[in-house]
């Protein structure tokens, strides 16, 4: 494979990326982490401004997928061949009429960057100006996916930065899921936290959506055209149909398995470990396979006690239960 093609598919964001890790790797651990976290930074922030939209999730929240289907969307509007879609993050780049999204949890590391410019009393007027959508999950559920990707699909060099804002770095080969969930600085209470800041955030500006992962799976047409509404846009069902059909969970399992994605988030890292897999479950309170009762009672009271109201109304949490007539 030529060396033209190679860095075309990763797009131009992903290669300057790939600039600040490599000229930065020779570094002693100090002074690279602190390099890499100013200048992802800045890149990070760019991203931002340049985008059309902002979507703030955590890890495992269904962001990738969520960008698959608006960038599918526009391409499909645009006609973008099929196969430039392998390369999805990298469309915008020489197609102007596809918008830039930016996707961020503005909470670890280089990307705090951004969720700094967008919180009550800091805000920077053109971060804030932007339609920005937060695309919440139950953290119960994100918490195990969370192991997951941190354990088997983080790169190196973001486990590195992440750990560094730990008082108790998390060793990815030596700890198991209960640790991480219960334990571990970037377990369960870190994710309420993330998902209250965010929530907060999230009053204070204008041009906002809050939707989750859940609602995504029950009804993605319908999130979409919100979405898109937010931006200024209109589709018709059979555009929104056609991105749904192509994100949905077996078509993306599909492709990734096969190595279509040539770059982003669903390239694929371990074909052998299904859990390795971006596109892994996409179970909605799929968490209760992994702890025992005890286990998953204890977690479910401490999100009981600490999310927000209006987070624990978008999850159905604490609403008591339908009875049958």
């Amino acid at each position: 494979m030529s060396l033209i093609p190679s860095l075309r598919n990763l797009g131009r964001d992903n290669i300057r990326k790939a600039a600040i890790i490599g000229s930065t790797a020779v570094l002693p651990a100090r002074l690279r982490i602190s390099a890499r976290k100013a200048r992802l930074g800045a890149l990070e922030v760019d991203i931002a401004r340049r985008s059309s939209l902002i979507i703030i999730a955590h890890p495992k929240s269904g962001n990738t997928w969520l960008k698959v289907m608006l960038t599918r969307l526009y391409a499909q509007r645009h006609g973008i061949p099929e196969s430039d879609f392998a390369r999805y993050p990298a469309l915008a780049d020489a197609n102007p009429a596809i918008p830039g999204f930016a996707a961020t949890n503005g909470w670890y590391s280089y990307e705090r960057a951004v969720g700094d410019l967008l919180q009550p009393g800091r805000q920077d007027a053109e971060l804030a100006a932007k339609p920005v959508v937060l695309l919440a999950r139950n953290p119960l559920d994100i918490a195990v996916s969370w192991f997951f990707q941190f354990t088997k699909r983080q790169s190196d060099h973001k486990q590195e930065l992440i750990n560094a804002g730990l008082s108790r770095p998390v060793d990815r080969r030596n700890i198991g899921m209960w640790e991480f969930v219960r334990q571990s600085e970037i377990g369960l209470p870190s994710l309420i936290a993330f998902l209250n800041y965010w929530d907060t955030a999230l009053g204070a500006l204008d041009h906002t959506l809050l939707t989750s992962y859940e609602e995504l799976r029950a009804d993605p047409g319908g999130v979409l055209r919100k979405i898109t509404t937010l931006m200024g846009d209109e589709f018709t069902e059979a555009e929104i149909a056609d991105a749904v059909d192509f994100a949905s969970f077996d078509n993306l399992r599909k492709l990734e398995s096969e190595g279509f994605f040539q770059s982003g988030g669903l390239t694929l890292r371990n074909a052998n470990d299904p859990e390795s897999f971006k596109v892994r479950r996409a179970k909605v309170g799929g968490y209760r396979d992994y702890f025992d009762e005890a286990q998953v009672a204890e977690l479910e009271a401490l999100v009981e006690r600490d999310l927000a109201p209006r987070l624990k109304t978008l999850f159905g949490i604490g609403a008591p239960a339908t009875q049958a007539l």
